[in-house]
């Protein structure tokens, strides 16, 4: 009875032990993540460089969105490239912020509707002939102007190839 307890009590400590290292950061590998920007910060940015955009327009109720946020862009390779070759924006569609960038002010008209979008994602990710639909994606050139417009889920891989090309 004694080696028995004495046994579930070191199985305790050794998966305590390691949960706490790993969570500590000694054996857990540095975490990389996407570095966002919002539109002001873009416009400051691309004073100083002219560079590649990437925007992801999402709400919090997009399920498709999180999902994009936990599988896409945690990818190692993902982030490395959007890090390298892109300012990256990520904005949410509901948003009731009144942003000024390239001296116009953009506001959410419709703020007291149910799912209401902002016009900045109004704007940006129209479509002729079909409703705003998310996720939304934009590439835009160092000239700020949009070359592909994405309204799907993409995984990691297919992010990786249309921001390759």
């Amino acid at each position: 009875m004694v080696k028995k307890a004495l046994n579930i009590f070191i199985i305790f400590l050794i998966c305590f032990s390691t949960n706490s290292i790993t969570h500590n950061g000694l054996f857990a590998q540095k975490a990389s993540k996407v570095d966002w920007l919002n539109f002001e910060q873009l416009e400051d940015s691309l004073q100083v460089k002219p560079k590649k955009v990437f925007v992801f327009f999402y709400a919090d109720w997009c399920t498709y969105c999180h999902k994009m946020e936990r599988v896409a862009f945690e990818d190692e390779s993902v982030i490395e490239t959007l890090q390298n070759d892109y300012y990256v924006v990520k904005m949410d569609i509901e948003s009731e912020e009144t942003i000024v960038f390239g001296n116009t002010e953009f506001k959410n008209k419709n703020i007291n509707k149910r799912k209401s979008v902002h016009e900045i994602p109004l704007m940006m990710a129209n479509r002729k002939g079909k409703p705003f639909s998310l996720p939304a994606m934009v590439l835009l050139d160092q000239n700020f102007e949009a070359k592909a417009r994405y309204f799907q889920y993409l995984d990691a891989q297919q992010m990786l190839e249309i921001l390759k090309n």
